[in-house]
């Protein structure tokens, strides 16, 4: 593609190495409370916002499952876990970042994650002004797959989908960038790509570091 006008990141398991962070505290959790089979639940939640996430844990244990009350049990433990800097921030994400906002592209984050999880995580990691907007799965109506987080991005930072990449792990996630019309990178975390996800992105990187050299390329 042309140089982009705006970068669009995914958060978790794109900036963050979080999504090992959240399946490890749900299994804790899980093992407290004596829920089968969690770590196999948490994948196929990867990259989709509480609402869907809630209804699918339903889905799966019944709709008398106290998921509010496991939930913020895990939420907390997690939170713990940023506050001891025990999750890690992905290879290539400042460089990245110091690039794109020093050759004036627009830069934003299409988050699953509610609001103030992802201002929280990403305050204390010292990334807010690299980011021109910061939408969040409560902010939009319907979650990834669908593509309305990416859109709202899009809307704020007044972009065109045509000249925006969206840099996603997840199979959710990816689906969601390219319904939305954007460029979308594939960089895998705990899910490899599979023959869909590898036909369905546009490209498939390594990690961040690929992603900056395609980024140079073109501006």
């Amino acid at each position: 593609m042309l140089s982009p006008e705006a970068v669009i990141f995914d958060m978790d398991g794109v900036i963050f190495d979080s999504e090992r962070a959240v399946i490890e505290c749900w299994k804790i959790v899980a093992q407290q409370e004596g829920v089968p089979d969690i770590e196999e639940h948490c994948r196929r939640a990867l990259g989709i916002n509480a609402e869907a996430t809630r209804k699918l844990w339903y889905e799966m244990y019944g709709d008398k499952f106290p998921y509010e009350e496991l939930a913020a049990k895990r939420r907390a433990l997690v939170q713990q876990m940023f506050e001891r800097g025990e999750v890690a921030i992905k290879p290539g994400v400042i460089e990245l970042l110091t690039y794109l906002r020093e050759n004036g592209i627009k830069t934003a984050i299409a988050s699953s994650t509610s609001s103030p999880s992802v201002l929280r995580e990403i305050k204390g990691a010292g990334l807010f002004g690299y980011f021109d907007e910061i939408v969040c799965g409560d902010m939009v109506k319907n979650s990834k797959p669908a593509p309305d987080i990416w859109l709202e991005a899009l809307k704020r930072l007044g972009a065109d989908s045509a000249r925006s990449m969206g840099i996603e792990d997840s199979f959710n996630g990816v689906k969601s960038a390219k319904a939305a019309g954007l460029y979308t990178i594939m960089v895998p975390d705990l899910i490899p790509p599979d023959d869909e996800l590898r036909a369905t992105a546009d490209i498939v990187l390594p990690s961040l570091n690929e992603v900056l050299e395609l980024v140079s390329k073109t501006t």
